[in-house]
């Protein structure tokens, strides 16, 4: 029986609530619940208004304000609930994120499903020469192939090693204790807005590893359709927007003419690197310096509505994953 709510709903994530977006091979990410929208976030700021009282021209004007100047509190009372599973090595990632309730399946109380995220040739790369932390060019096919034959004999020792010991009445605690970090775990999660845009900035960067970038970017697209403004103000400021040193200050300083209402390229002024470093910047800085200039790219953040799935259909397959035919 559907009873008529006398919450804030947006039609746009009425749309998608409840249906399961693929992330990886195996994992997934479903919006299971939120609370607010983006008029909450104007109530919350302004405290006196109710529903319908504001333009939206003018609700979207404050949200900009209160981004620009980090007022982020009225953020906080907008709350998202998702439903996630992603690999194990991703969800240790994730959980730095310490702002957030996080219920996580229990491997010591159910049998774990023995799924195991596989990288496909494209992302499977070399380390990076100037990044202890991430990956440059993609390695060759050899390397690929020999690398598929080791995970596809070591994942099938550690799950025929699970199944055995659950098999002869192990407990589930000790069991588990051998599979790799790619076997796929799931939780709740709730947060708020607020501290859900800094997650996505952070995670949704460039920067971050591309497979929690996956989940971000999906996590994005739902954020975008609960609470609108917020996610373009975010864009604007954060995302795509970027922060200055006061020696970087300096330099662009030196090279504009600005007053209240223009501003102006001085004709014929450039810096070389070696002023550059005069004026305070390291190498690295003026690489990073330069990169904050460039114009950056945008992802739309679009959930392919298409590849929605019914959470009957996800839990099915994550069933059918559990070893043998245990109760």
């Amino acid at each position: 029986m559907s009873v008529e709510t006398k919450r804030p709903t947006v039609e746009a994530a009425e749309e998608i609530l409840g249906g399961y977006f693929p992330a990886l091979d195996h994992g997934f990410v479903a919006l299971i619940d939120y609370m607010g929208t983006d008029e909450d976030v104007e109530r919350a700021a302004r405290v006196s208004y109710g529903a319908g009282t504001r333009k939206v021209s003018l609700t979207r004007g404050l949200i900009r304000y209160l981004r620009r100047h980090r007022h982020t509190t009225p953020s906080e009372m907008v709350e998202f609930k998702f439903h996630c599973a992603m690999p194990m090595f991703i969800a240790r990632q994730w959980v730095r994120h310490r702002s957030a309730s996080i219920n996580e399946y229990s491997g010591r109380y159910s049998l774990m499903p023995l799924l195991f995220y596989m990288p496909d040739e494209e992302h499977f790369a070399l380390q990076s020469r100037s990044n202890r932390q991430g990956r440059e060019k993609v390695a060759p096919a050899e390397i690929y192939e020999a690398a598929v034959e080791r995970w596809d004999r070591i994942r099938a020792e550690a799950s025929g090693g699970y199944a055995w010991m659950i098999g002869e009445d192990i407990a589930r605690e000790i069991a588990r204790i051998d599979l790799p970090l790619s076997t796929y775990t799931q939780w709740y999660w709730k947060i708020d807005l607020h501290n859900l845009l800094h997650f996505l900035s952070l995670r949704a960067d460039p920067h971050a590893q591309w497979e929690i970038r996956v989940f971000a970017e999906i996590i994005a697209g739902m954020v975008k359709r609960v609470a609108p403004l917020s996610f373009e103000a975010w864009v604007d400021y954060d995302l795509l927007g970027r922060s200055l040193s006061r020696a970087e200050l300096n330099v662009l300083g030196e090279l504009l003419d600005v007053d209240e209402e223009s501003v102006s390229a001085r004709s014929g002024r450039s810096f070389s690197s070696d002023h550059l470093k005069k004026m305070g910047l390291s190498a690295r800085e003026i690489e990073e310096f330069a990169g904050k200039l460039r114009r950056p790219s945008l992802t739309d953040f679009e959930l392919d509505l298409s590849t929605m799935r019914k959470a009957e259909d996800v839990q099915s397959e994550m069933h059918e994953a559990v070893p043998g035919d245990f109760e």
